[in-house]
């Protein structure tokens, strides 16, 4: 998500720790090379990194398999979390896989504080991951308690079951907005995404593309609405106010995004820049979706 926002001209930062190992040094390598801020990545030699496995099926889709037991993020503390790592923030995303029994998840807490603290939008991705915990029902009410944290949930429809008990978005999100949600990010694959507000909802259609792999998509498309509002100097005080035209375009913009990431291999590797995403869109419906913006992004 991070690297995603930063190859479109957005400024990210990660806070995180990582082993004291190649894998490590790779890790900060590829996001500094997307553009990355890597100043709060936190090194240690009491684990080494976690390593995800990607199996891919014949239509893009992926199974994951996890080793870490344990692994360097989950030894980050919440006393090593500090003030001047979320220093000019707008807004701070987090997922659940940290989440689990682990010093990881009180430095999340003390992160979301300090974030709402500053007023900053906070933004949730539960990507969930079950192979990571040691029961459906932990994984699920751990993201139940942290959604009280969230401007922004970003939800899949593989998702919205296991967390709601519904399959059915509209029946879904009034108990998530009396939760103090704002936003709702309902993402539907290749049937497209929808944001849902208190009082709006909007809809658009993924561009007919062949999918490659679609390692990376849901971070692509959050990470590309992030930037956007950031781009459109989005508060949290006016997240409410947007209208369905801006949300529309935005939204788009974002599915752009992450359309054309799953024509390629990889997560960050599939990631492309601003310029790469007008050429995608066509510059008649790239400034429609976009140019109003103040923005520069990378070439």
């Amino acid at each position: 998500m991070a690297a995603a926002a930063a190859l479109l001209g957005g400024k990210s930062r990660i806070i995180s720790k990582l082993g004291k190992d190649p894998f490590g040094d790779y890790i900060v390598d590829t996001l500094k090379h997307a553009g990355v801020d890597t100043g709060s990545v936190l090194r240690t030699d009491e684990a080494n990194k976690a390593l995800a496995f990607v199996a891919l099926a014949d239509d893009g889709n992926r199974d994951f398999s996890f080793y870490r037991n344990p692994s360097a993020d989950m030894l980050l503390k919440a006393d090593e979390i500090s003030e001047d790592m979320l220093t000019d923030m707008g807004i701070l995303h987090f997922c659940s896989v940290d989440l689990i029994e682990a010093p990881v998840k009180y430095a999340h807490i003390k992160a979301l504080e300090l974030a709402k603290n500053q007023n900053a939008i906070i933004s949730f991705d539960p990507n969930i991951r079950l192979n990571l915990w040691d029961s459906t029902e932990n994984c699920i009410n751990t993201i139940k308690d942290f959604i009280k944290y969230a401007d922004i949930l970003k939800i899949s429809d593989e998702e919205l079951e296991l967390i709601t008990g519904e399959n059915d978005i509209k029946k879904a999100a009034p108990s998530l907005f009396s939760q103090g949600v704002k936003m709702i990010m309902y993402t539907m694959g290749k049937d497209g995404a929808a944001i849902l507000t208190p009082d709006k909802e909007i809809t658009v259609k993924t561009p007919k593309v062949t999918a490659k792999d679609t390692t990376g998509a849901g971070d692509c498309i959050i990470g590309s609405f992030l930037y956007a509002l950031s781009a459109a100097d989005v508060k949290k005080e006016t997240l409410p106010a947007l209208s369905e035209k801006n949300l529309r375009e935005m939204l788009y913009f974002a599915n752009c995004c992450s359309a054309l990431s799953v024509t390629k291999s990889g997560a960050i590797a599939s990631y492309s820049t601003l310029s790469e995403i007008k050429k995608f869109m066509g510059d008649d419906l790239y400034e429609k979706c976009f140019g109003g913006y103040s923005c520069q992004g990378r070439s």
